[in-house]
């Protein structure tokens, strides 16, 4: 928490992405006196092949840890899932999760296929492709998005594939879920929020990175701060 009581957010990113991700909700929330950290998860020593969840798990405790007390939690896709298996030991004031890969016990098979040792999104990215991930989105943030894809930990994803076993959220807790997802289903969304007696916004016409570089995306983000800001502790005179 920073000095003037306002809520530091700690952004955790999706597969294939980076902190940029969050460049729109950052703006937002800086502009309701929130404070954005969104790094990028790095690979570990071995390089990105050898890469764990543990080792993202890691990243993201250490940002949180610095964030100090009081620090807000949310995570997208990948990083959705991230927040939730670390939120037990950071004890966020409040999650936000937005199309979170699912945890164990949520689906009754996997969402994907095994993925190769390496999934190789930045050499593989191009305009055809982005503009199918991202169908909502205007021509700048498709460009803007095409030029940072990377590639990702195959073994990342099939640890998520296969399941992350998480405890409740003791905490605030919202779930976005967009309609148009093609990766994660929003029933499965919806079935995480009931499971652990939390918050749901659905969020029409929207694809899976919709809600954070989409056309809606700004409004998405007015939405959730002003859900932040109903779910805080006001500060401490």
């Amino acid at each position: 928490m920073r000095e003037n009581g306002a809520a530091t957010v700690v952004c955790g990113h999706g597969a294939g992405g980076g902190g940029w991700e969050w460049a729109i909700w950052a703006r937002v929330l800086a502009q309701r006196g929130f404070a954005v950290i969104a790094p990028d998860l790095k690979p570990s020593l071995g390089g990105i092949e050898r890469t764990s969840f543990a080792d993202y798990r890691d990243q993201v405790l250490e940002w949180c840890r610095g964030a100090g007390e009081g620090a807000v939690l949310a995570g997208a896709s990948l990083g959705g899932l991230l927040a939730l298996a670390v939120a037990p030991a950071v004890r966020p004031a409040a999650l936000i999760l937005v199309n979170p890969l699912p945890p164990a016990g949520v689906l009754a098979r996997p969402l994907h296929d095994a993925w190769p040792a390496i999934v190789p999104w930045a050499r593989t990215r191009s305009p055809a492709s982005t503009q199918r991930a991202m169908p909502d989105a205007d021509d700048a943030a498709r460009l803007f998005a095409l030029r940072r894809w990377r590639d990702e930990s195959g073994a990342v994803l099939n640890e998520a594939r296969d399941g992350v076993a998480v405890d409740a959220p003791r905490c605030p807790t919202l779930f976005l879920a967009s309609e148009d997802d093609a990766d994660i289903p929003p029933a499965a969304v919806r079935a995480l929020a009931v499971r652990f007696s939390a918050d749901f916004r659905s969020i029409p016409a929207a694809s899976h990175v919709g809600p954070l570089l989409g056309r809606a995306a700004a409004s998405v983000a007015a939405d959730a701060a002003g859900w932040l800001a109903g779910r805080l502790d006001p500060p401490q005179a």
